[in-house]
């Protein structure tokens, strides 16, 4: 597709000349009287340069190019005049202009700044896609990750959205299954229709099918009027059935049968309605094993099963917690710098951390230091079961040697005076009851007393 060159300028015979040069390069040309019809052009269509006089009645070029580079930074603009002028040269590029020539101009000239002012747009234009594709190696519809099982997954959501097969989303609570599914339906053909979400586990078992399949006026008490189900506000869109693993086998039956026939009947009601639907499952138990146990339905396991999703827990993907923290932070603070956000210390404790509630936990921490009103996440701010681990850590520390090595009598002995001391402090000065405290005879204790020159005379 060629080029599209927007030319403005007062004069018809400007216009109509440039136009006949550009179009016989085998540009697109589109030609505007003044500052304020080129805008309503601009609106309205993609343009890759613009041509513009600088002297024109109401809008000038000055002026218009101002306008361009508010709403389009990237748009090229090429300035012309007739009256030549160091400081207009210089206004011009200041507001970012590509380049500026004077009338009359060659002709060779003009088709020079063209083909250069075109060819940087194109270069800025692949830099800026090149920018999008890195982010989105970094994000997928609010999943945040650069690990390499965190590519893998982006890669697999967007090639299983482009089908229609069902898909099962495996992994611990708090990885994130939703925002899978979410990503799955709005990278599909099915993206404009609805994304409806339920957990499985939260529905009572007696209201369950009432809840999929909808159910008729009078079908049972409290049944007033009639009710559509989860498939029927699904159609058309992508049904996400989370922890499908708590549904009952008696309704697994019914669910496997509308995923064969296409088909559902309302409770109480006695016609069968068409959908269609895109079925996404979750899952954070062992399906396999739920239909070893005959808990799950086989059939059903497998008409659900076609593409399989397994997300990681972040404990396997601690590169990403950095940037999952700036995300959060960003989240729920409004704030869009993210520097120092988390001391070096409570960074090291998260990145050794197991996150047993994954990215949710990750969350909620953040969230809590926000909460606390600090700038920044530090040990303070951490909850008390993380910081557990850091008690830990410190304990697994005493047990280093360090570089230099050490002297382990020594060290030995400091660690003797000051159980010695804490138990003195603890027994009030009595010292038969602290020796009974540390397990040892009142004899060793007035020896070790003696030794560490703490004895009394």
């Amino acid at each position: 597709m060629s080029p599209t060159i927007l030319v403005v300028d007062d004069e018809l015979s400007m216009r109509e000349f440039l136009a006949i040069l550009l179009e016989r390069e085998g540009y697109s040309s589109i030609t505007a009287a003044s500052g304020a019809e080129a805008l309503n052009i601009l609106e309205k269509s993609d343009v890759d340069l613009v041509i513009s006089d600088i002297n024109m009645p109401g809008l000038d070029g000055i002026g218009l190019l101002e306008k361009i580079k508010s709403f389009s930074p990237d748009t090229a603009v090429l300035m012309i005049t007739a009256f030549s002028t160091t400081e207009q040269a210089v206004e011009a590029m200041k507001f970012g202009a590509y380049d500026y020539i004077s009338k009359p101009f060659k002709v060779d000239e003009i088709k020079l700044l063209v083909k250069n002012a075109l060819e940087k747009q194109f270069l800025v234009r692949e830099n800026t896609k090149l920018k999008s594709q890195v982010q989105s190696t970094q994000s997928c519809n609010g999943l945040i990750g650069k690990s390499r099982k965190m590519l893998d997954i982006f890669s697999l959501i967007e090639r299983v959205a482009a089908s229609a097969a069902t898909v099962l989303i495996c992994g611990e609570s708090g990885t994130g299954k939703e925002l899978v599914a979410k990503a799955i339906h709005c990278n599909s053909e099915r993206r404009d229709k609805p994304f409806v979400a339920v957990n499985c586990g939260a529905i009572p078992e007696t209201l369950m099918e009432s809840e999929f399949f909808g159910h008729a006026r009078g079908a049972f008490t409290g049944a007033v009027s009639e009710r559509a189900g989860l498939f029927e506000q699904a159609n058309g869109g992508t049904l996400f059935l989370d922890e499908i693993g708590e549904v009952p086998l008696l309704l697994q039956a019914k669910l496997l049968r509308v995923l064969q026939e296409r088909e559902i009947r309302r409770v109480g009601g006695g016609e069968t309605r068409r959908v269609d639907v895109r079925i996404v499952t979750a899952t954070n138990r062992d399906l396999e094993q739920q239909v070893a146990d005959g808990n799950f339905r086989e059939d059903l396991y497998y008409r659900l099963n076609v593409v399989q999703l397994n997300l990681p827990p972040l404990r396997e993907r601690a590169e990403d917690i950095p940037l999952l923290l700036e995300h959060f932070f960003r989240k729920h603070t409004g704030n869009s710098s993210t520097h120092d956000i988390i001391s070096p210390d409570a960074l090291n404790l998260l990145l050794n951390y197991q996150f047993p509630g994954n990215v949710r936990e990750l969350e909620n921490i953040v969230e809590r230091s926000v909460a606390l009103g600090t700038r920044q996440i530090t040990l303070d701010t951490l909850p008390q079961h993380v910081l557990r681990l850091h008690t830990a850590q410190q304990r697994m520390d005493l047990f280093e040697i360090p570089p230099e090595g050490m002297d382990l009598d020594k060290y030995l002995d400091n660690i003797e005076k000051k159980y010695l001391l804490k138990a003195l402090e603890k027994s009030g000065g009595i010292r038969k009851r602290a020796a009974e405290m540390l397990g040892m005879t009142f004899r060793s204790f007035r020896y070790k007393l003696s030794k560490h020159g703490m004895e009394e005379e």
